[in-house]
């Protein structure tokens, strides 16, 4: 297994505006191949946009969603692949021949699809199915698996891709900046964003603090860590919808530790070099060799009634928002 250069992208997505989207993902993976990454990931329906789903019908989901692979988008991401020489790793909905419809991302290079995966724990609309696997795939001699936002909160699932041998894991997200219980949470004035080239250092303060950036670290390292796996995070930032997202894409490696991450207010990436080494070398490579799963192989595997409810969050003005932290 040789070093592996990957990127993470950040970018202002626009609702509903695939043609947009794609021509970010564009310039943004020949820029990226240009200072020789082999990979760039970006973030969850980076191809759609996100947050605007809460509002749609059921068929107003399947206008947007596509097949795939042979939806045009993910054609549209195969020809970019070509033509930039660069692995592309993004996310969109998705119908299936029965109309069912999902959350998807996927990874494509210059010869086509390379692997799909379905959000296990969906929750922006009402009409989207749960997915019902992991995926693990091959890039470069390295194997691979995706965890999309929510997912990678249930602890299980992180754990359950590293078992299955995944020697990184690319988490696309749109998240952060949104009322919980969580002390700290809630929006972001877009106000900030609108005045972000005259007052960088407000908005700053709010995306760098609990409400942003500083949520993300009290769980994201310890992912890494725990499972001596490299994490490729993505996010959008600036409007997604109506509400304001910060962005801060990241690659950390085993040791939970911070390699690359997006620091600018706009559209960029984020690169790091992946080493072998580190897999073993990490604390979590022994915390795995020294399992006990005896003690706790039934207690994982038993069934719970779900508690998992769509939550939905009103601001000031009435409008609807989903929290997921």
């Amino acid at each position: 297994m040789e070093k592996l250069k990957v990127a993470t992208a950040q970018f202002e997505n626009k609702s509903n505006d695939k043609a947009y989207n794609l021509s970010v993902i564009d310039r943004l993976s020949a820029k990226a191949a240009a200072e020789g990454n082999q990979v760039i990931a970006f973030h969850e329906c980076s191809v759609t946009g996100y947050s605007f789903a809460r509002k749609l019908s059921r068929n107003e989901m399947l206008e947007l969603a596509e097949p795939i692979p042979d939806g045009l988008s993910v054609k549209t991401l195969i020809t970019i692949a070509a033509k930039n020489n660069i692995v592309i790793l993004a996310g969109l909905f998705e119908k299936d021949a029965d109309d069912k419809l999902y959350k998807a991302y996927v990874c494509v290079d210059k010869n086509g699809l390379i692997a799909k995966y379905r959000k296990l724990h969906p929750f922006i609309n009402p009409h989207l199915t749960p997915g019902d696997s992991y995926c693990i795939f091959d890039l470069y001699g390295w194997k691979c698996g995706i965890l999309i936002c929510y997912d990678n909160n249930i602890i299980e699932n992180v754990r359950a891709t590293r078992l299955l041998g995944a020697d990184i894991i690319f988490m696309p997200h749109v998240t952060m900046c949104t009322p919980s219980t969580r002390p700290g949470a809630g929006f972001v004035d877009p106000a900030l964003w609108e005045n972000r080239e005259s007052d960088p250092t407000s908005l700053r303060l709010e995306f760098e603090g609990m409400k942003g950036r500083g949520w993300l670290m009290k769980w994201l390292p310890a992912r890494a860590y725990d499972n001596a796996i490299y994490v490729v995070f993505s996010n959008p930032i600036g409007m997604d919808d109506d509400q304001l997202k910060n962005g801060c894409a990241m690659i950390l490696d085993p040791f939970g530790d911070i390699l690359s991450e997006c620091k600018t207010l706009g559209d960029d990436f984020a690169s790091a070099v992946l080493t072998p080494e580190k897999l073993t070398q990490a604390g979590g490579y022994r915390y795995i060799q020294a399992r006990r799963p005896e003690l706790y192989r039934d207690i994982l595997g038993q069934p719970h009634a779900s508690s998992q409810k769509v939550v939905w969050m009103q601001n000031a003005d009435g409008k609807n928002n989903n929290s997921q932290q």
